[in-house]
Formats: C-alpha cells, sequence, structure tokens
C-alpha cells in the first residue's frame, strides 16, 4: 500500500507552499505585480511588526525593477491615490516612471500629485537619490512648473504648509515662469523674496485671498481677525499661529471642512471652540456634529470610515458627546455604500500580537498613528456584519473566541464602532491563520455549529502571518501547503453538500508583506476560488463583492483597468 502521508487524495490539488513568511511560517509568493500592488495599497515606508521601513524601501525598488511593465506601473500609482487613497506609494511609482516613461509619467502626474502635500513628498523622494535621480530633469522640472502654474491660488497656499521641503525650496528649483503679474507676485510672496525683486509685479498683484491673509496676521485685536477670518476661504492651518482667541478659533472652525473638523476636535477643544464662558456653546456643538454628520460631504469627500473610528478613539474626554455621537452617525454614513453580499460569510478576524501594530507604521523618533492593523480589521469586519447580519464574525489568534455563545452575543445592529470596539479587544497571541476555516468545518467546536450551515465563502481581514510558537507549527497542512488551504479545500467539499456551487475564499491583507497564505490562480486554467486584495479604504469591499458574485474583479485587473 502507498504511503498515505505522501498521497492521500487532497494532496493533489494543494500546492506545496513557496516560501516563508516574516515570522517564519509557510506561505506562497506572489506574483511580482500582485506583490508590487499590495505594497503599494497598503505601505507607508514606516515600521510595522515584521519589516521595517528600509525593508520596505527595499521590497518597492526590488518589485519594480521585476515588474517591466511601465503601464502597469502607471496605472498602479493611479490606483494607489485614488482608490487606496495613499500618499508615499503612488509618489515613489511616479519617480519611478520619470526615469523610466517620461510621456507615462506626465500622464498620470497631476492625479498622483493631486495635492502639494504629495507634490512635496514627490519632491522629497527625488531629492534623495532612492529612485535614480537625485534632482529634478528637464522632464520631471516642466512637470513641477505646470502644476505651479496651474495650480489655484487657494492650492498653491496648502502647499505652502509643512516644511522639509517646503514649497519654496519646491519653487527654487522647479523654477516656473510665472504666467502673469498676478502669478509673479505670489511665487515672490511664498518665496519670501523682497518686494522689489517680483517686478513688474507689485504687492497690489497678489491676490485677495493672500492680501486677506496678510491683513489677518497684522491685526491687533482678536475682533478685528475674527472679521476677516469669517470671509477668508483658505485652510485653517495658515490661520492657526496667529489666531488671538476662542472668539478667532470659533470663526476658524466655521472656516474647516468636514475632514479638518473630525481631526482636530482636541484642538478647537483647547482653544474653548465648545465653550461660552463657563457654559457649553451649544451652537458651536451643533455646527461641528452636523458637519462631521453630513451625509453628502461624506460621500464626496475621500474619507474611510476606520478615520472615523481613529477620531473617536483620540478624542479627549471633554469633547461634547453630542460630537462624539455625530463620529457615531459618520462611520454609518460611510460604510453606508457597502454592497450586500449575495450570501452569509465566515470573516475571520486576526487579533494576534502582529495585528497590534500601528496601521501607518512607526515613523521616526517613535512617531505613529494610534490606529492599529486590529482595529481597521476590526472595523472590516464590523461593516461586512452591519451590511450582511447573517454572517459570522471569528476573531482568532492561535484559538478561535466565540463571540455567540452564552453571554457574548454580538448584535450586527450595533453602530460600526460600538462593533468594532468590541471585536478588537480579543486576542494579542500568536497567529493561526486556518482557524476559522477549521471552526468553519466543524473542527474546533463538539456542536460542528457552522458545518451545518451555507455560506459565499470565507473572508480573512489579517496580516496573513501564520507563525511558530512554542515548537508548533501554525499553518502547516498536508502535503506540504499551508493550513489554509488543507481547511479551505474541506470547506468546499461541506459547501458543495448544501448547494454552494462555488464558494469563494477572500484574502484581505492590511499590512505591506509580500506573501499570503491562499494563492490565488495561476492565470492556466487553475482555481478560480481564492482572491488575495491589499489595502483599507472603502474600494476593497466592491471588489470582494465582485468576487463573491462572478468572479470579474482580481487584484491585479481591478489595477489594469484604471484608464489613462
Amino acid at each position: 500500500m502507498a504511503n498515505k502521508s505522501l498521497f492521500s487524495s487532497i494532496t493533489s490539488v494543494l500546492p506545496r507552499a513557496t516560501t516563508v513568511n516574516e515570522a517564519g511560517g509557510p506561505a506562497y509568493k506572489f506574483p511580482a505585480k500582485h506583490a508590487l500592488a499590495q505594497l503599494a495599497a497598503t505601505g507607508t515606508f514606516g515600521n510595522v511588526y515584521y519589516a521595517t521601513a528600509s525593508d520596505q524601501l527595499d521590497q518597492l525598488r526590488k518589485l519594480i525593477d521585476e515588474v517591466d511593465d511601465n503601464e502597469y506601473l502607471a496605472k498602479l500609482a493611479v490606483y494607489s491615490r485614488e482608490r487606496a487613497y495613499m500618499k508615499d506609494m503612488p509618489a515613489a511609482l511616479l519617480v519611478t516612471l520619470s526615469t523610466r516613461d517620461t510621456a507615462l509619467m506626465h500622464k498620470v502626474f497631476d492625479r498622483v500629485a493631486d495635492n502639494g502635500r504629495v507634490l512635496r513628498t514627490v519632491f522629497q523622494m527625488v531629492r534623495s537619490g532612492q529612485f535614480g535621480r537625485k534632482g529634478l530633469s528637464s522632464s520631471l522640472q516642466r512637470a513641477f512648473q505646470r502644476w505651479l502654474n496651474e495650480a489655484s491660488v487657494g492650492k498653491l497656499l496648502s502647499a505652502s504648509i509643512g516644511n522639509d521641503p517646503s514649497l519654496r525650496d519646491v519653487l527654487r528649483m522647479a523654477r516656473p515662469t510665472p504666467k502673469d503679474n498676478v502669478r509673479r507676485a505670489l511665487f515672490g510672496w511664498l518665496t519670501d523674496k523682497e518686494v522689489d525683486k517680483w517686478a513688474p509685479a507689485t504687492e497690489a498683484d497678489l491676490p485677495t485671498e493672500v492680501q486677506s491673509l496678510c491683513a489677518f496676521r497684522a491685526a491687533e485685536t482678536e475682533e478685528a481677525q475674527a472679521l476677516i477670518a469669517g470671509e477668508l476661504v483658505v485652510r485653517w492651518d495658515l490661520l492657526a499661529d496667529a489666531a488671538k482667541g476662542p472668539v478667532v478659533w470659533k470663526a476658524i472652525a466655521r472656516q474647516m471642512g468636514p475632514q479638518a473638523l473630525r481631526m482636530n476636535l482636541n484642538t478647537l477643544l483647547r482653544h474653548d471652540v465648545f465653550q461660552n464662558g463657563n457654559k457649553p456653546d451649544n451652537e458651536m456643538i451643533d455646527y461641528v456634529a452636523g458637519r462631521i454628520a453630513d451625509p453628502e460631504a461624506i460621500r464626496r469627500s475621500r474619507q474611510f470610515p476606520y478615520q472615523f473610528l481613529a477620531a473617536y478613539l483620540n478624542a479627549a474626554d471633554e469633547v461634547p458627546h453630542k460630537i462624539k455621537s455625530a463620529l457615531h452617525d459618520a462611520a454609518e454614513i460611510a460604510c453606508g455604500n457597502i454592497p450586500q453580499l449575495p450570501a452569509p460569510v465566515i470573516i475571520g478576524l486576526d487579533t494576534s500580537g502582529s495585528m497590534g501594530c500601528s496601521v501607518t507604521g512607526l515613523h521616526g523618533r517613535g512617531r505613529a498613528s494610534k490606529m492599529r492593523c486590529v482595529d481597521v480589521a476590526a472595523l472590516f469586519a464590523a461593516a461586512i456584519l452591519r451590511r450582511n447580519p447573517n454572517s459570522v464574525v471569528i476573531p482568532f489568534d492561535t484559538q478561535a473566541y466565540d463571540l455567540y455563545g452564552k453571554g457574548a452575543k454580538i448584535d450586527s445592529s450595533d453602530s460600526i464602532l460600538s462593533l468594532s470596539a468590541r471585536l478588537s479587544k480579543y486576542g494579542g497571541g500568536g497567529t493561526d491563520v486556518s482557524l476559522p476555516l477549521r471552526v468553519a468545518n466543524g473542527e474546533c467546536e463538539a456542536n460542528k455549529r457552522y458545518a451545518k450551515r451555507t455560506f459565499a465563502g470565507i473572508v480573512l481581514v489579517s496580516d496573513n502571518e501564520s507563525w511558530i510558537n512554542s515548537g508548533r507549527v501554525y499553518g502547516y497542512g498536508r502535503g506540504g501547503s499551508t493550513g489554509v488551504m488543507t481547511e479551505w479545500e474541506k470547506f468546499k467539499k461541506i459547501q458543495r453538500g448544501h448547494g454552494i456551487a462555488d464558494p469563494k475564499l477572500v484574502c484581505i491583507d492590511i499590512a505591506p508583506y509580500g506573501n499570503t497564505q491562499a494563492p490565488e490562480p495561476d492565470g492556466k486554467g487553475g482555481r478560480q476560488d481564492i482572491l488575495n486584495i491589499g489595502g483599507f479604504s472603502d474600494a476593497v469591499f466592491n471588489v470582494v463583492s465582485n468576487f463573491l458574485e462572478s468572479d470579474t474583479d482580481r487584484f491585479v485587473r481591478e489595477v489594469e483597468a484604471v484608464e489613462l
């Protein structure tokens, strides 16, 4: 009789693991295009649990060298900025294009550098020499010049906020030729040139916004500043340093957009915006709450659902309750476009120790977002559950946590923020990504609760880093495959027995690693049941829904579908 451990029927359909992940467990290496897309959608050049910022940079450059498709790089730069809402990764891809295909670089420059912060990031990356050049080429200089001459006054003023590099540095190296005296005066003012060097432009040629800003900064009283601030339409940051008191700050608050209000609640609190003497200023509280939870503004904006959770977690205890409630309402609205899935799914929520890392990584001198990977993952799970209440969430590390047993019931009608906060509190240990599948297959529960139910598939929200702990290997499956793949084959067999002809497995990766626990099709007629996607924007939900419906929108194809 042949050795059954080698020749079991299931091993013939399971691919062997091809690499070892950053945690030391078995994994499958992504193809270069997919790995680059994962990195572009999740990487921030910050230190994460299993990789340093330097590791990410090295990985990015290596993957770029492996992808000999400049059009794909251009589309990925646009996708990373417009769909995944990243800043540093699309800037890096744009700088790379400037050395490989200047025509494509010009074609996507304004879509990637869509604000001053990204423009300054591109400039900083060029000066660093990390992508093959240390200064602006003539072609790249033309792109900067076009941006600087065509940007609105407000966009240029916003771009002037921040240093190292500053907009002044950009202007001095790009050397744009002003298109008229208004732009000539504005460039002179932004670069701190003496007025006589603006000639033939004069101070009278400065745009109205700049003249009003100068008047605001020069005003001697709080009342005079408040009057000017009430008419100014510029970024609030340009007024903050010179603001003389609460009256001015209330005028500034009324000029802020919903996103600025959300991000600066503690700043407004410090400057007594919510107080009227010793009493609450109910008018201002109502105004701020209304702006934060304005449905139309939320739908127009690029605010992520998780950003409202970040604001809620960061808000000081003294921030008025009505404003905190508005954050709950805003998160519900931001999740309102999440599609309903074709059938319930199992949602595997990774709550292991590595998921406690800041979602944006650690940036120099210990700076990091308070929003952890597990917070984002929990919000994803809560959002799916909220829209698809018959689905099941299984938090896991090296054990699965029961949310539905006695005294632990999860109410899917609870608010998104409350659900995600509750879910994120589980776990903290090692990682066994196969556990949700084993629970779904009835292998972790005596009553086989989920093995008797029908599901469209399984959605794993994780950093996919199954690993070795105390001598036991978490993640190894049969025939050299990963545990996820072994359990996935069992899950499909069970679900097909229930009448689900084509169950799907979705791995949502919110960390910048280049491997997975479940490989995708090889493009040669192989399996079509697995999707790996990276990122933490709400665009991910549509890709997942499309995949569960018809398998038409895999991650790389989603990038390739971008129109240039």
